[in-house]
This record gives C-alpha cells, structure tokens and sequence, in this order.
C-alpha cells in the first residue's frame, strides 16, 4: 500500500512522524516538512495504534536533505535497504540538529527535564560526508561465501566489495587478507577490527580478522592508543572480539570531556575516590586514575572476565595500582565493596543500551557520591536514568551529544548530575 503524507518532525530510531486518517505512521528515510509518497509495510491492514513505512519518492524536500552517500542503505525503492546507515539522506548538519532534538524530547518526556543539548560532531566526519569512521565491521557469508548484509524486509543477502563506513585502515586490511573475494561458509560471521594507526603507526598485525569468533588472521589481542588534550597518552589491550569504541576518534573526543569535568568535579583536591562502572578494558580507568587528583583511589567495575584481564593489564603496563579491579555484575558487586571504597567523591558509569536502571542508581545515591557523570549509548535509557536520579536528589548540570555514528541514529552522551 502506498501514500502521500506530508512530514511533521523527527521521531526515534531515525524515522520521523507523519499521519494517515488520524493514524501515526513511522517513516524512514524521511525528514520533516517534507512531501513525500510512502509505502507501508507489511501487514498495513492490522488494528495497531501506528505503522511503519518508507519513503519510495520525494516531492518536496527539506533543505537538510543529501543524495543517500551509501546508496546500498538508502531506500528499498532505490535499490538499498542493507539497513546501517539509516541517516544517509541527512546533511551532517542536519544529522546534528536531529540528535539533538532527539536526546532533547526524551529528555523532557521521560527524564522531565526541559533542556538544550549541543551535539558535537567528530573532526573530518563532515568533510567524508559521515564515511571512513568505523574500525570494527561485521558481515555475513551469502549463499556464494561472499561477504554481504541481509536487505531489510526480505532473506536476500547483499555482497560487498567495500564498506563506506570503515576507515580506510579496515577496507586496507580486507583488501590484504582477500576478504572481499569471498571463499567463506555460507552464513559464516565475519568481524574485522582494526585499531586506527596514530603518529605514523602502520597496522602491520594489528588487525583482526575473526570468521565465526575464530582469528583468521591477525591478533587476538589488539593495541589501541589515544593521546589526550592534556598531553597524557595511553595503550590499551582489547580482545577483537570485544568492545571498544568503534567511531576512530570516539575514545579521544569522550575520555578528553569525562576527564575534564571529573577534575572540574574534584575541583583541585589532593585526593579523590573514584567509581568507574561499566569499565570495559579500561577506557576511562587509565586516565581517571593516573591525571585527575594526585593521589586516587578506585573502583572498576565489569561484567565481561576478558575486558577485566585486559584492564588489569593494561593498569600493570603503566604502573598503576590505585584501582580494584572487580569482575562481575554492577549492582551485585556493589554490595559488597571495601570501606575504604565505598564513599566516591564522583562515579563515572558508562552502561550498556538499557541503562544503569534504578537499583544501581539507588546504589550510588546510598555511596554518597557528590557528583555523577553519566556516558550514555542511548537517549531514552539516560532519561529514565535521569528521573530516578533526579528522584534520589541529583541535579542535571551539564549535557552533550558527540556523534561518534555518523549516517546512523545512534548518539552518544555525557550528562553531569550534581547531588
């Protein structure tokens, strides 16, 4: 079925808002203010409360509105649909003005909070048009061991000779080691990683080339590096099938702002104690505990048992033995942590998609902690976040977006609470 509706703003999930008889329909591939004809998807003849389309033309666009720069995960209608870039249509100025009405409306739904949020955008994304960022890509084998992507809607599998997200490190590596000629188990995983090379580094086997979690080629252990505004630099181990910011620049521009308002936070004091949640293979951990306060103490927590190796390793790399390293699930571990540990000047928590949810939240309330900042992957789960902790006594005194997933949804942000 198939309609023409006009476009009335940004909705979730890159989509935005239109209505059929009274009804909202979810497009994508849209933008507002825009006349477009769009057609439903299956079944459109169901009772439910909205629907789901995509736009097949365009008759009046928005100024905001770019030739799809990755036509494979443009519009189903014009031969795309591989789905990971649901924002190419979108200028990158337009794709900044959109996450931030987004972070902005779940905010004030969900989190009750009226404010602006700034979302900044990654130094030469723009000019790459939002191409080149990825350092970690994963694909399918097709029916012919050809690397592919599933089109959307459908079991069609759809080869690939390149990919326009990866850094030009990854497409270099799958060149090298022939991933795109194929030769794979049909319906085999394929992952390549590959740590962006810095001040001259080459890539040599810094690389990983994993087919159904087995290292074809490569290292198992991955190097990352990252030096900061400060002057500080750091080396990190990371497993390659693990995770780790996957946008090149993402590590620098979010540790540079986390360690920035944690010392803002501590504000000159000789010692601190410090909570890092969610701590992954140390990330945050390196720096919080080595440039903040002269003398700090700290607790990492995480789940996965490799990253927590790793982050061992690497806080032993460069001396450093201020942090207690926990392995386990957040809230869990944090019944049971040292005196000395239990009541943190700041808890820096990066979670997971869902969020921290209210029970953590209850707990760092119950440590005392005076300030909490908060990295966030999605939108909605930080604002929910948000009201309980607004609920248990903290104020929102700082938000931002950093758009690390250019032509995509996704957003990061960094929101400060204040008790």
């Amino acid at each position: 079925m198939t309609s023409q509706v006009r476009i009335e703003r940004y909705a979730d999930q890159g989509r935005c808002v239109a209505h059929i008889d009274g009804r909202v329909v979810f497009v994508r591939f849209a933008l507002p203010g825009e006349l477009v004809n769009i057609r439903l998807d299956e079944p459109h003849d169901r009772d439910d409360r909205f629907w789901t389309g995509e736009v097949t033309e365009v008759l009046e666009p928005s100024d905001e509105r770019v030739d799809p720069v990755w036509p494979l995960a443009g519009p189903l209608a014009w031969g795309g649909g591989v789905g990971g870039a649901d924002m190419v249509h979108v200028s990158i100025p337009g794709q900044l003005r959109w996450k931030s009405s987004t972070i902005a409306e779940q905010m004030r739904r969900l989190g009750h909070v009226d404010v602006d949020v700034p979302v900044a955008g990654v130094e030469d994304d723009a000019k790459r048009r939002g191409l080149g960022w990825r350092t970690r890509i994963e694909m399918i084998a097709d029916d012919e061991g050809r690397p592919s992507m599933r089109r959307r809607e459908s079991h069609v599998r759809v080869p690939l000779d390149a990919m326009p997200l990866a850094t030009d490190a990854v497409n270099a590596v799958a060149e090298t080691e022939h991933v795109w000629e194929g030769g794979f188990e049909p319906g085999a995983q394929i992952r390549l990683a590959v740590p962006e090379p810095r001040d001259g580094q080459t890539v040599g086997d810094n690389h990983a080339v994993l087919v159904d979690g087995r290292l074809r080629s490569g290292s198992q252990q991955l190097t990352e590096t990252m030096a900061l505004a400060d002057g500080h630099s750091y080396t990190y181990t990371v497993d390659a099938g693990g995770f780790w910011q996957v946008h090149r620049q993402a590590p620098i521009a979010l540790a540079d702002e986390v360690i920035d308002l944690v010392r803002q936070q501590i504000d000159g004091a000789e010692s601190a104690t410090i909570w890092d949640l969610y701590s992954g293979s140390g990330l945050f951990t390196l720096p919080l505990a080595s440039a903040t306060a002269p003398r700090t103490r700290m607790l990492s927590v995480e789940g996965a048992k490799t990253a927590v190796r790793n982050a061992q390793r690497n806080l032993r790399a460069i001396g450093l033995d201020n942090v207690d390293p926990r392995t386990g699930d957040v809230s869990k571990t944090l019944r049971n942590i040292p005196n000395d540990l239990a009541h943190p000047d700041v808890v820096v928590l990066d979670p997971p998609r869902a969020g921290a949810k209210k029970r953590v939240c209850e707990q760092i309330a119950e440590s005392g902690a005076r300030s909490v900042i908060y990295v966030a992957c999605d939108p909605t789960s930080l604002a929910r976040d948000t009201a309980t902790l607004a609920g248990l006594g903290y104020e929102l005194r700082y938000i931002k977006g950093h758009d690390i997933y250019p032509n995509t949804h996704h957003v990061e942000t960094i929101a400060l609470f204040v008790r």
